[in-house]
């Protein structure tokens, strides 16, 4: 499989890095960035070659990884898809839900997978697994997630662009807890209404850097989410959730290897690291990093996961965020 990449900062390196981990048999093909000595450096450090043009990278592999700002998506998914090559896009799919839905309907008949990471994390799939078990756990009545990240308009984001609200679309809750929206859904959910309130301390015009949101959850439960871009750099992105169920207690302190601890049935139990990945096992949880699983769903000619259609429910529901924060924290149904 030859793999390109469209976009070479940040994320794109992530990207790359994790791909190579992965262990997954691929070649690296083309890379091409605005910034030419930024893509001159990708290449070096992850092999492949500078493109002189997206249509290059596009006509030297068979899955390319969009990791371009927010509203040049839609148009690199459009060419992607045109040339007949598998794409990862990273999330946020579009600037706002109408973007968001189009993008999912050029995606439609393609083999694609959406940068929503952390539903491979370890951590977050015991979790999972441990709440799939509600007869021992009893229903979720409460939740608080909290992701706090340094701005990330420079230092190792190098994300000047998150800072224009005409290539970013808006702020922390878009940009960077779509993630955790999405996983209050999936762990919590389904979610059935939210609200929220947004400010912008930065003073940066259009993106705001402070959410608390609430959500009502199907089965009664309600949970919170606050997230914040702040100037402390020594913490650079951290996220904590705890759950409060009728008959258990789990907590999640770092978003991949945990520790995840779990109070149920009057024992404690704790996981981290190795042991985190072995009760994974243990369990049948996938634990493969997401970038090999897309390029393996491409060589085998089977579906990729998360797709758009999952991105575009997370969106739905942060498009309800914001429209209940413009109404002065309204509940929006869903």
């Amino acid at each position: 499989m030859r793999v390109g990449f469209l976009g070479a900062g940040f994320i794109a390196t992530f990207h790359s890095k994790l791909l190579r981990a992965s262990g997954v048999a691929h070649e690296r093909a083309g890379v091409h960035d605005l910034d030419r000595e930024r893509a001159e450096d990708f290449v070096a450090a992850a092999g492949g070659f500078v493109a002189g043009s997206e249509d290059e990278v596009l006509g030297s592999c068979d899955a390319v990884f969009i990791c371009t700002w927010t509203s040049d998506h839609e148009e690199r998914v459009r060419r992607a898809v045109d040339a007949g090559v598998a794409v990862f896009v990273e999330k946020p799919l579009s600037t706002d839900l109408d973007g968001a839905r189009r993008v999912t309907d050029l995606l439609a008949g393609t083999t694609h997978q959406v940068g929503l990471v952390l539903r491979r994390s370890p951590a977050y799939g015991l979790v999972e697994s441990i709440l799939e078990d509600a007869d021992r756990t009893g229903r979720v009545m409460s939740a608080m997630f909290r992701d706090d990240q340094v701005l990330p308009t420079g230092g190792r984001y190098a994300s000047a662009w998150r800072a224009d609200a005409s290539k970013a679309g808006s702020g922390v809750l878009l940009e960077h807890s779509i993630h955790d929206v999405d996983l209050i859904d999936r762990l919590l959910g389904p979610v059935t209404s939210v609200s929220g309130h947004q400010r912008s301390f930065h003073e940066i015009d259009g993106i705001e850097d402070l959410v608390v949101a609430t959500f009502e959850l199907e089965g009664g439960g309600v949970a919170t989410l606050t997230t914040v871009w702040h100037d402390l750099p020594e913490r650079n992105s951290l996220r904590y959730l705890e759950i409060h169920c009728e008959r258990a207690f789990i907590s999640v302190e770092e978003d991949w290897f945990g520790p995840v601890r779990c109070t149920v049935g009057g024992t404690t139990q704790e996981w981290e690291g190795d042991a985190l990945l072995a009760e994974c096992e243990r369990r049948g949880i996938p634990t493969v990093l997401p970038e090999g699983e897309f390029i393996r769903a491409v060589a085998e000619g089977q579906p990729a996961a998360p797709d758009a259609a999952v991105a575009l429910r997370a969106h739905e529901l942060v498009d309800g965020i914001y429209r209940s924060a413009a109404a002065g924290g309204a509940p929006t149904q869903l």
